[in-house]
């Protein structure tokens, strides 16, 4: 137990210092952890509104963060250059979530094609429900993108590292919300980048 808790708290490190460094992107990181942990309690009531939460807010500010304002150039900070760092990340690197969110942009067509999606529901009578089946869909691809990755790091390193991948997956919004909290205030009084990072690596 002691060394899982080890490696969750260097893969965190290491996601904190290697892509943090945009105020902005701290700042979209707690929005994004405010609303999943909203989503997590609407998901024991109602899941197919806790993944439409999740996905059009809280998946979209994070990810926004990480596509728009997080430097891509070299990392004088943590000597490492962009794609250095993409070739070490655990999860999903900027490639890997393009094609997530390429995935997650398309599959409303297979429910528009076949309203059942092969069987799996009552075909839908307007917007609201289909807005609710889709919300289930996503829900599932969530889970799947969860557990692929991780099955793959069991082959790529191993069980452990993918266990802990996908924990620190799951409890990031717990650990954003704490560690970015103060970003938006930071943000707006005109600071852009995080100078604790720098001043840690030196």
């Amino acid at each position: 137990m002691t060394g899982f808790r080890t490696t969750l708290r260097e893969q965190r490190w290491d996601d904190h210092r290697y892509y943090h460094h945009s105020l902005a992107n701290q700042a979209l990181h707690f929005v994004s952890a405010t609303t999943f942990l909203s989503a997590y309690v609407i998901l024991f009531i109602d899941p197919a509104i806790a993944s439409l939460l999740g996905w059009l807010v809280a998946m979209t500010t994070r990810q926004s963060g990480h596509f728009f304002f997080e430097p891509r150039g070299y990392d004088h900070a943590n000597q490492a250059s962009h794609a250095h760092k993409e070739a070490i990340k655990l999860g999903y690197n900027l490639f890997r979530k393009w094609v997530l969110v390429g995935i997650w942009a398309a599959t409303p067509i297979p429910l528009l094609i076949d309203p059942t999606l092969f069987g799996l529901f009552v075909p839908h009578d307007g917007p609201v429900t289909f807005l609710r089946h889709l919300g289930l869909v996503w829900l599932g691809l969530a889970v799947a993108g969860l557990c692929v990755r991780m099955v793959q790091l069991f082959f790529l390193h191993d069980v452990q590292t993918g266990l802990v991948w996908a924990t620190k997956i799951l409890t990031d919004p717990f650990n954003d919300f704490l560690l970015y909290r103060k970003a938006p205030l930071r943000l707006l009084k005109g600071e852009r980048m995080d100078q604790s990072l720098i001043a840690h690596a030196r």
